[in-house]
């Protein structure tokens, strides 16, 4: 039962209270199984919203412009609002687990929702499967060639940053390569480039195909070219297996287990899911120091409070504006290196929010909370926040038993580890009855700083 919740919690965002009597009764391997089910299916692609184009906005007046920049910018912020609520309801949690660890690997930020749903259908649709069909997808990503400047890089005056980051953020590492190896990489992804509609264009006038020395190899090489050296490497493999481990394992990583995933992750031809079904069916990974240790993104957490408690935000700027203040909007990362994560996501003001979330939900608690240099459609007060919460696949849950026994069964819907004062509290709560007990008892457990933890 332990490690069916580590599991869920880990490989998606936690139990919704109607899943958890079937699931507790499963075997480990049926619900790993389940997981997996459905990874060999194609991850059906998001659809595309429309945009006012850069170069149709040149033809427009200066109002007009304004208005395409802001419909622009509300279709980013219902793509992300969107992608929370299907990490709280789809059916598919590992799916939407793995493509939000590729989104912080990946770190890069989209200026419109278009480029947004390309980016996410390249990281959905690669998530579980080649590792190299993934990078490739996001070499040839809009957004991603927008960030990193590969739209500047041309043959006359080769732009590195894409080049840079290819190798320090996103395959080998830091220290396992030269600044020589940058500049032929550089050169070698002259011309991938977008056009004004946002899509991926490879211009050949403004591509270098000299040869070049990567890696200790020559030839005519092309962006692909770089890549696929790269994975040649071993420890390139090492370094993905390593930021794997520390985001669904442990902060704290044990070498031995590491340099043994990094050899099958290597021999399986970067094969994700088997190596990520390796890690969810090994003995290691439910241990007991791997477990409640993990504390949650924003986003786990949020997606994880609307699962369990069929919350619904109507408006996508609630969605918006709790993840400005807790410190991770989907589609903009602080920086290339994406969010540090870990302890980083807990200070002074954002434990206050976390606890009291909860409350907020259920409109018993409010918190002053400012958010500045932020756009007015973000600026809500707190007791402003739109969201209603559906409990009654809780009460369905607790039908039939006495009060402690439902205090028990929500503690082990909710908590990965349960603090030894729980039944102190279940029966401070015992001056209330029926739906009254349950929410209360509901609102207590999200309070909680062990429900922060995963």
């Amino acid at each position: 039962m332990e490690k069916i919740k580590h599991l869920f919690g880990r490989a998606g965002f936690g139990l919704a209270p109607a899943e958890w009597p079937t699931l507790k009764e499963q075997t480990l391997a049926a619900a790993v199984d389940e997981l997996f089910s459905k990874v060999g299916q194609t991850a059906s692609p998001l659809i595309l919203p429309e945009i006012v184009s850069e170069e149709g906005v040149k033809m427009l007046s200066e109002e007009e412009k304004q208005a395409a920049r802001k419909l622009n910018q509300e279709r980013l912020w219902a793509v992300n609002a969107d992608w929370v609520r299907r990490m709280a309801s789809s059916e598919n949690p590992l799916l939407e687990r793995m493509t939000l660890f590729w989104h912080g690997h990946f770190a890069c930020k989209s200026n419109t929702g278009r480029m947004a749903v390309q980016q996410l259908n390249v990281l959905r649709q690669h998530a579980l499967g080649s590792f190299r069909e993934l990078l490739l997808g996001i070499a040839r990503d809009p957004s991603m060639i927008r960030y990193l400047n590969n739209q500047q890089n041309k043959k006359e005056q080769p732009n590195e940053n894409f080049a840079r980051e290819l190798m320090e953020l996103f395959t080998i590492g830091r220290g396992h390569y030269s600044e020589n190896d940058i500049k032929e990489a550089a050169r070698a992804f002259t011309g991938w480039s977008s056009n004004l509609q946002g899509e991926y264009v490879f211009r050949s006038r403004q591509h270098d195909d000299g040869r070049k020395t990567f890696m200790g190899k020559t030839g005519a090489f092309n962006g692909t070219d770089i890549i696929d050296i790269l994975l040649e490497q071993k420890q390139t493999a090492a370094f993905i297996v390593r930021r794997i481990y520390r985001y669904f394992v442990n902060e704290k990583v044990d070498e031995d287990i590491v340099a043994d995933l990094s050899r099958r992750f290597y021999e399986s031809d970067y094969h994700i899911g088997q190596l990520m079904r390796y890690i969810f069916e090994s003995d290691w990974f439910y241990a007991p120091a791997n477990l409640g240790v993990k504390i949650k993104s924003p986003v786990e957490l949020l997606a994880g409070m609307i699962r369990s408690m069929d919350m619904q935000f109507p408006q996508n700027h609630s969605i918006l504006f709790l993840e400005r203040a807790l410190g991770q909007v989907l589609f903009n990362p602080p920086n290339v290196a994406g969010w540090p994560g870990s302890r980083t996501w807990i200070d002074n003001s954002t434990l206050m929010l976390r606890l009291n979330l909860a409350g907020l939900f259920f409109k018993v608690a409010d918190i002053a909370f400012d958010l500045k240099e932020e756009p007015e459609t973000t600026k809500l007060a707190m007791n402003q926040l739109d969201v209603s919460v559906n409990l009654a696949s809780f009460y369905q849950l607790c039908q039939g038993k006495s009060q402690l026994e439902q205090f028990d069964l929500l503690a082990e819907v909710l908590l990965q580890k349960s603090p030894v004062f729980l039944k102190e509290l279940a029966q401070k709560n015992q001056r209330l009855s029926g739906d009254d007990f349950i929410k209360l008892s509901v609102m207590q457990l999200c309070s909680l700083p062990e429900f922060q933890m995963c």
